[in-house]
């Protein structure tokens, strides 16, 4: 019997009445994993533990909506005992001490944590090609790549190997991931989410959240995920709110806005042309939509560039061989050590963008580049906000394109950056953004929507989102009907 297909609330009832326990859910998810183990979409699984927590599950009441339900992390976000790469060799053999924030929660929820997933290294790429262990596949067609960062996330809950991921967005790296692969991928609000314990790329940018099938199921894991925290400084102090609250109100008088830039000469026809349909479709039961201009929209690739690289290069000034991690063999002195290990240790990208990001900070640089981009950033904030004294929310599409090939070549480092160029705003803003799945191309790869909301206006955004999922009704199932 096949259950992690069903939706959480006919789970939840299954385990309430004992009909079926966790550990049928834990041993149906290694057994979706090992059947799509060619999707490469785990670095490190928990097997072992898994299965006792499951059994540990069985003489506790079934207390809320996630209770024994499996879920993947990300191999950034550190996990107690088990082992955490962020895909790169230097962390390969690294065991953390502790768990993150959002670990905690996810287990004071019983919720059974099954593995820990493929991921561009140090979350720098848009591909998950710069994985130390591999890439990731995608399910819809295993030539073609899964985006990324939060590829290996992606993945397997497109594959349904389970029916919740965490994923981290950095400039893209959940929505963009999310849209090659059908699924709906949160960004929220920066600050939502405590950062402690996640492996910092670029903290001023970094937020986690949820990767799921559906927006019903995307609210409530957030539900369980958000809080203020007094180790990260930078999360949030907000009231409890339930963000499934608008799901199934209707859009009738939603005033929305889509940036001319998002639907730029850069975005694919057949993407434009499913955006266009969707947009018909919001007028058509009572939403408006107007086409509008965003100033410093243009910038924010560049922005993003400078401000990542930068806080890139000093978050990763840490991993020197010396504390933790892996160190090079028969080096001579201290210097040897760190060249070595970061030489080694270190994949082609990462130490591009650290590079790239030492001489931004270095001396006046640090002026000229670095702090004019965190001020153009500001200008950007404030533009959003005029935005949204109009409007509700904002859309646009996720990705400039479908998923490309696996082989198509790396050496273009502006590439990488070309593919977020539609979600690296939200970030830039710290706006939460979500991807919703609308429609499939000429070669039944599926093509995402972003949603923009203004801060902390998530359960607005999963409002919007629902609306259109019951619209649409797409088969999203890999393999499904075409």
């Amino acid at each position: 019997m096949k259950y992690l297909n069903k939706g959480i609330d006919e789970i939840h009832e299954l385990l309430k009445s004992k009909k079926i326990k966790p550990i049928d859910l834990v041993e149906e998810a290694f057994e979706n994993i090992e059947n799509n183990k060619e999707l490469n979409a785990y670095i490190t699984l928990n097997k072992e533990e898994a299965i006792k927590t499951a059994k540990e599950l069985e003489d506790k009441e079934v207390d809320n909506i996630l209770f024994g339900l499996p879920i993947a992390v990300k191999d950034n976000i550190c996990t107690n005992g088990l082992r955490t790469t962020c895909g790169s060799h230097i962390l390969e053999n690294f065991v953390p001490i502790y768990d993150a924030t959002i670990v905690e929660k996810i287990k004071e929820k019983n919720m059974i944590i099954i593995g820990k997933t493929n991921m561009d290294e140090f979350a720098m790429g848009s591909s998950s090609r710069t994985s130390y262990f591999g890439a990731p596949k995608n399910p819809w067609n295993t030539n073609k790549i899964t985006g990324g960062s939060s590829g290996g996330s992606a993945a397997t809950v497109s594959a349904r190997d389970v029916l919740f991921a965490i994923g981290s967005d950095t400039g893209g790296s959940i929505r963009q991931p999310a849209s090659y692969t059908g699924i709906v991928g949160m960004k929220p609000t920066y600050g939502r989410i405590s950062r402690y314990g996640l492996i910092a790329f670029a903290s001023s940018l970094d937020q986690m959240g949820p990767m799921t099938k559906n927006v019903y199921e995307n609210a409530v894991l957030l539900n369980a995920i958000v809080g203020k925290d007094p180790r990260d400084l930078t999360s949030a102090n907000r009231e409890e709110e339930d963000f499934t609250r608008f799901i199934g109100k209707e859009i009738k008088g939603m005033k929305i806005a889509v940036p001319n830039f998002l639907m730029g000469d850069v975005v694919s026809e057949e993407v434009k042309n499913k955006i266009k349909e969707t947009i018909e479709l919001l007028k058509k039961n009572g939403a408006v939509v107007d086409f509008i201009d965003v100033k410093y929209l243009d910038q924010a690739m560049i922005l993003y560039q400078i401000i990542a690289m930068g806080e890139a290069s000093s978050n990763l000034a840490r991993f020197d061989g010396i504390r933790y991690g892996f160190q090079a063999e028969n080096v001579k002195n201290i210097e040897d050590v760190y060249l070595e290990t970061r030489g080694q240790g270190f994949g082609e990208e990462v130490k591009r963008r650290i590079m790239v990001g030492s001489y931004l900070l270095s001396g006046e640089n640090a002026k000229i580049y670095y702090n004019k981009a965190l001020s153009i950033r500001d200008d950007m904030r404030k533009e959003f906000n005029k935005v949204f004294e109009n409007y509700d929310l904002i859309i646009g599409p996720t990705s400039v394109s479908t998923a490309y090939d696996l082989t198509d070549p790396m050496d273009d480092p502006r590439k990488s950056f070309m593919d977020d160029v539609l979600v690296i705003p939200a970030n830039m803003a710290g706006l939460p953004g979500m991807n919703i799945p609308v429609g499939f191309d000429k070669d039944h790869m599926p093509i995402g929507m972003q949603i923009i909301g203004n801060s902390f206006e998530e359960a607005k955004m999963y409002q919007l989102g629902s609306f259109i999922e019951k619209e649409l009704n797409l088969d999203l199932t890999p393999g499904g009907e075409k």
